[in-house]
Protein backbone atom coordinates (compact mmCIF):
# COMPACT_ATOMS: atom_id res chain seq x y z
CA UNK A 1 0.00 0.00 0.00
CA UNK A 2 0.95 3.74 -0.53
CA UNK A 3 -0.05 6.96 0.15
CA UNK A 4 -1.30 8.77 -2.94
CA UNK A 5 -1.65 12.86 -3.07
CA UNK A 6 -4.93 14.54 -3.06
CA UNK A 7 -5.38 16.53 -5.37
CA UNK A 8 -7.05 20.04 -4.68
CA UNK A 9 -9.80 22.51 -5.79
CA UNK A 10 -6.97 23.92 -8.13
CA UNK A 11 -7.13 20.48 -10.09
CA UNK A 12 -9.62 20.70 -12.96
CA UNK A 13 -9.77 17.04 -12.77
CA UNK A 14 -12.27 17.28 -9.96
CA UNK A 15 -14.77 18.42 -12.23
CA UNK A 16 -14.46 15.58 -14.65
CA UNK A 17 -16.83 12.71 -14.96
CA UNK A 18 -15.19 9.44 -13.87
CA UNK A 19 -15.20 6.25 -16.31
CA UNK A 20 -17.01 3.00 -15.22
CA UNK A 21 -14.60 0.05 -13.96
CA UNK A 22 -15.06 -3.02 -16.10
CA UNK A 23 -11.85 -4.76 -14.97
CA UNK A 24 -11.42 -5.80 -11.49
CA UNK A 25 -7.85 -7.31 -10.96
CA UNK A 26 -4.84 -6.36 -8.28
CA UNK A 27 -4.23 -2.80 -10.40
CA UNK A 28 -8.28 -2.05 -8.93
CA UNK A 29 -7.15 -3.51 -5.63
CA UNK A 30 -3.79 -1.89 -4.72
CA UNK A 31 -5.65 1.68 -6.13
CA UNK A 32 -8.71 0.97 -3.23
CA UNK A 33 -5.87 -0.09 -0.84
CA UNK A 34 -3.86 2.68 -1.77
CA UNK A 35 -6.91 5.23 -1.40
CA UNK A 36 -7.81 3.96 1.93
CA UNK A 37 -4.17 4.42 3.51
CA UNK A 38 -4.10 7.68 1.83
CA UNK A 39 -8.10 8.59 3.24
CA UNK A 40 -7.03 7.19 6.89
CA UNK A 41 -3.62 9.35 7.02
CA UNK A 42 -5.92 12.37 5.74
CA UNK A 43 -8.25 11.50 8.84
CA UNK A 44 -11.22 11.90 6.33
CA UNK A 45 -14.48 9.86 6.06
CA UNK A 46 -14.33 9.00 2.80
CA UNK A 47 -12.00 9.55 -0.58
CA UNK A 48 -12.90 9.12 -4.46
CA UNK A 49 -10.16 8.14 -6.90
CA UNK A 50 -10.94 11.24 -8.92
CA UNK A 51 -9.22 13.19 -5.86
CA UNK A 52 -6.29 11.23 -6.03
CA UNK A 53 -6.36 11.81 -9.95
CA UNK A 54 -7.83 8.91 -11.11
CA UNK A 55 -11.22 9.05 -13.31
CA UNK A 56 -12.71 5.67 -12.39
CA UNK A 57 -15.71 5.14 -10.64
CA UNK A 58 -14.64 3.67 -7.09
CA UNK A 59 -15.11 5.37 -3.86
CA UNK A 60 -13.67 4.33 -0.36
CA UNK A 61 -15.55 4.94 3.09
CA UNK A 62 -14.71 5.06 6.35
CA UNK A 63 -17.46 6.20 9.54
CA UNK A 64 -15.70 4.23 11.78
CA UNK A 65 -17.00 0.69 11.14
CA UNK A 66 -13.90 -0.53 8.45
CA UNK A 67 -13.81 0.69 5.19
CA UNK A 68 -16.28 0.11 3.14
CA UNK A 69 -15.45 0.00 -0.92
CA UNK A 70 -17.71 1.09 -3.60
CA UNK A 71 -17.47 0.76 -7.32
CA UNK A 72 -19.35 2.17 -10.03
CA UNK A 73 -22.00 3.12 -6.86
CA UNK A 74 -25.50 4.14 -8.02
CA UNK A 75 -27.87 5.71 -5.58
CA UNK A 76 -31.39 4.03 -6.33
CA UNK A 77 -33.00 5.43 -2.93
CA UNK A 78 -32.96 8.41 -1.04
CA UNK A 79 -35.51 9.17 2.46
CA UNK A 80 -35.51 12.20 4.64
CA UNK A 81 -33.20 14.87 5.12
CA UNK A 82 -30.54 16.29 7.16
CA UNK A 83 -28.33 19.43 6.91
CA UNK A 84 -24.75 19.77 8.35
CA UNK A 85 -21.36 21.00 8.61
CA UNK A 86 -19.71 18.94 5.56
CA UNK A 87 -15.80 19.24 4.54
CA UNK A 88 -13.94 17.54 1.97
CA UNK A 89 -9.78 16.18 2.07
CA UNK A 90 -9.82 17.98 -1.67
CA UNK A 91 -10.63 21.62 0.07
CA UNK A 92 -8.77 21.27 3.27
CA UNK A 93 -10.14 24.00 6.07
CA UNK A 94 -13.22 24.50 4.10
CA UNK A 95 -16.65 23.61 5.24
CA UNK A 96 -19.90 24.54 4.26
CA UNK A 97 -23.77 23.79 5.52
CA UNK A 98 -25.04 21.13 2.79
CA UNK A 99 -28.67 19.35 3.09
CA UNK A 100 -28.32 15.86 1.95
CA UNK A 101 -30.71 12.52 2.30
CA UNK A 102 -30.76 11.02 6.00
CA UNK A 103 -30.54 7.55 4.06
CA UNK A 104 -29.26 6.20 0.93
CA UNK A 105 -29.45 2.80 -0.84
CA UNK A 106 -27.11 2.52 -3.25
CA UNK A 107 -26.60 -0.03 -5.76
CA UNK A 108 -22.29 -0.90 -6.37
CA UNK A 109 -20.23 -3.70 -6.93
CA UNK A 110 -17.30 -4.80 -4.54
CA UNK A 111 -13.52 -5.34 -5.54
CA UNK A 112 -14.43 -8.51 -6.87
CA UNK A 113 -17.15 -7.23 -9.19
CA UNK A 114 -19.56 -9.03 -7.28
CA UNK A 115 -23.38 -6.66 -6.98
CA UNK A 116 -24.44 -5.66 -3.66
CA UNK A 117 -26.67 -2.85 -2.51
CA UNK A 118 -26.06 -0.77 0.71
CA UNK A 119 -27.89 0.76 3.08
CA UNK A 120 -26.51 4.11 4.98
CA UNK A 121 -28.15 6.44 7.71
CA UNK A 122 -26.98 9.84 8.67
CA UNK A 123 -23.21 10.49 8.21
CA UNK A 124 -22.96 7.09 6.10
CA UNK A 125 -25.48 8.53 3.89
CA UNK A 126 -23.71 12.12 4.04
CA UNK A 127 -20.74 10.23 2.81
CA UNK A 128 -22.29 7.93 0.17
CA UNK A 129 -24.04 11.02 -1.51
CA UNK A 130 -20.67 13.34 -0.90
CA UNK A 131 -18.34 10.90 -2.99
CA UNK A 132 -20.64 9.80 -5.50
CA UNK A 133 -21.09 13.09 -6.22
CA UNK A 134 -17.22 13.37 -6.75
CA UNK A 135 -17.77 10.65 -9.71
CA UNK A 136 -20.46 13.03 -11.47
CA UNK A 137 -17.77 15.96 -11.55
CA UNK A 138 -20.10 17.73 -8.47
CA UNK A 139 -18.02 18.60 -5.30
CA UNK A 140 -19.95 19.83 -1.94
CA UNK A 141 -19.44 23.71 -2.70
CA UNK A 142 -21.34 23.33 -5.65
CA UNK A 143 -24.68 22.29 -3.27
CA UNK A 144 -23.61 24.10 0.07
CA UNK A 145 -26.05 26.78 1.21
CA UNK A 146 -23.59 28.92 2.34
CA UNK A 147 -19.64 28.47 3.16
CA UNK A 148 -18.43 28.68 6.96
CA UNK A 149 -16.60 31.46 8.18
CA UNK A 150 -13.02 31.29 9.99
CA UNK A 151 -15.39 32.42 13.04
CA UNK A 152 -17.71 29.73 12.88
CA UNK A 153 -14.88 26.93 12.51
CA UNK A 154 -13.11 27.92 15.72
CA UNK A 155 -16.13 27.44 17.46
Amino acid sequence: MATRTIVTEEDEILRKKSREITTFDKRLWDLLDDMAETMEKANGVGLAAVQVGILKRAVVINVGEGVIELINPVIIKEKGTQTDSEGCLSFPGEYGIVTRPKKVEARAQDRFGKPFVIKGENLLARAICHETDHLEGRVFKDLAERMLSPDELEK
